[in-house]
């Protein structure tokens, strides 16, 4: 069977218009850590650029595994390909690339277990809330792709162990909230943390913000979040790491004492940080 015929995207998977003053920027956030961002999300390429044992952590906006590979190919050579996509979680703006990446590379596609049935075509994930507070973008966001994709056979579930596939010295970490199977990636020994959308460094919701990328710690993306008390949970654990520098799904990396400042900040006052005050899913405690 051709392996296109395997894979599918949702039948709403289209480009989505929306950038910022950051997109097509890279960033060396550790010599082996790069991070580039595709209109509004960021993807990273893990490893040592000048050997070809590397990873993508994420796979872009849909209609962007060009820009994608060609960056790759910028980094580590023409013709390199990773060794394997790690997903944080399955939402559109981090997928939105991968099929067409799958294809071309022939690699294979690790996420968490409970990640599995949104990337193959089993479950949607609940529908974004345009009422939710915040801002233009979540106002927006019922016009995002929600079905689920299906990678059939080329998406494994990460080791139960912690471990991350070619990713040495990295372990995952389960951050649900945002999503059910949302995971962080951590290196202890230089406490590097890849977040995803567990918390983020620009106010999502907001249009002004994610144009000008004004940096700013806050929750995962509103519209997009049903658990707001997992998602908590999630960034408490995280800020117990005492992470060194963050690459978040959305926004410019954060490092030293303004990360931990920030970060500490919102943990002590998630409620009234990330929480928004209204929404389909609030907690009935803030409505």
């Amino acid at each position: 069977m051709n392996i296109e015929n395997e894979m599918s995207y949702g039948n709403d998977y289209n480009y989505i218009p929306a950038t910022s003053i950051a997109s097509g920027l890279g960033l060396e956030v550790q010599p082996d850590v790069y991070c580039h961002t595709i209109q509004i999300v960021n993807i990273c390429l893990v490893g040592d650029s000048k050997s070809t044992d590397f990873v993508l952590v994420d796979a872009g906006m849909p209609e962007s595994a060009d820009e994608i590979i060609s960056v790759t190919e910028n980094r580590f050579g023409a013709g390199s390909r990773p060794r394997a996509i790690l997903l944080t979680h399955g939402h559109f703006d981090h997928v939105g690339a991968i099929i067409e990446l799958v294809n071309h590379w022939k690699i294979p596609v690790y996420a968490h277990e409970l990640e599995l049935p949104f990337l193959t075509g089993k479950m949607s994930y609940p529908e974004p809330d345009p009422s939710v507070e915040g801002g233009m973008i979540a106002k927006l966001s019922m016009l995002f792709p929600n079905e689920p994709i299906d990678l059939g056979p080329h998406v494994q579930p990460l080791p139960n162990d912690g471990t991350v596939p070619h990713m040495p010295g990295f372990r995952w970490i389960h951050t649900p909230g945002h999503t059910p199977g949302h995971v962080s990636f951590f290196r202890d020994a230089d406490r590097t943390l890849l977040a995803g959308d567990a918390f983020v460094t620009v106010k999502q919701e907001s249009l002004y913000k994610v144009l000008a990328q004004e940096p700013e710690i806050s929750g995962p993306p509103r519209y997009f979040t049903p658990d707001w008390d997992s998602a908590w949970a999630s960034v408490r654990k995280l800020e117990e790491l005492q992470p060194a520098v963050a690459v978040t799904g959305h926004g410019l990396p954060m490092a030293g004492t303004l990360l931990a400042d920030n970060l500490r900040k919102l943990v002590n006052e998630f409620d009234r940080i990330a929480i928004p005050d209204f929404g389909k899913y609030v907690p009935d405690r803030k409505q």
